[in-house]
């Protein structure tokens, strides 16, 4: 987890089972017909440095792969404020992923001017709730 800086919100972070092996899950989230599939359109690239777009809701968003080492880690900015990472484990042939969405702060609104610490609530709601019962139902069928 990042540090705690004052003004900082905690990042959201979770941790769900998958029953898929890895490379079936890094597949839906390192791609960019994966990504499309359990969480929003996109024009990701799987390379380091790629400036990609989300296209959310809101709109669309701005991101840029920031990490990436198949089949384990990737990561990336979004927006102005914050970063993305996807973390997967295997273990006994299953997937243990770890989400972590940081760059929150007390002092700054999104792109859409909503304070952060609404957002985050609800991003995190989101994650729990749609998002990542998305990925699961996806990889696991």
């Amino acid at each position: 987890m990042s540090s705690n800086p004052t003004g900082a919100i905690p990042d959201i972070c979770q941790t769900i089972m998958l029953q898929a092996p890895i490379q079936k899950v890094w597949d839906a989230v390192s791609t960019a017909e994966g990504i499309a599939a359990w969480f929003m359109p996109n024009t990701f690239e799987p390379l380091l440095g790629h400036e990609f777009t989300l296209t959310s809701p809101y709109g669309i968003s701005p991101c840029k792969v920031t990490e990436l080492a198949p089949p384990n880690r990737l990561a990336f900015d979004w927006g102005k404020d914050w970063h993305v990472s996807f973390e997967l484990e295997e273990v006994d042939g299953m997937t243990r992923f770890t989400l972590v969405h940081s760059g929150w702060s007390q002092d700054s609104v999104t792109e859409v001017g909503a304070p952060h610490s609404e957002i985050r609530e609800r991003m995190n709601h989101g994650w729990e709730t749609a998002v990542l019962p998305r990925l699961q139902k996806l990889v696991e069928a």
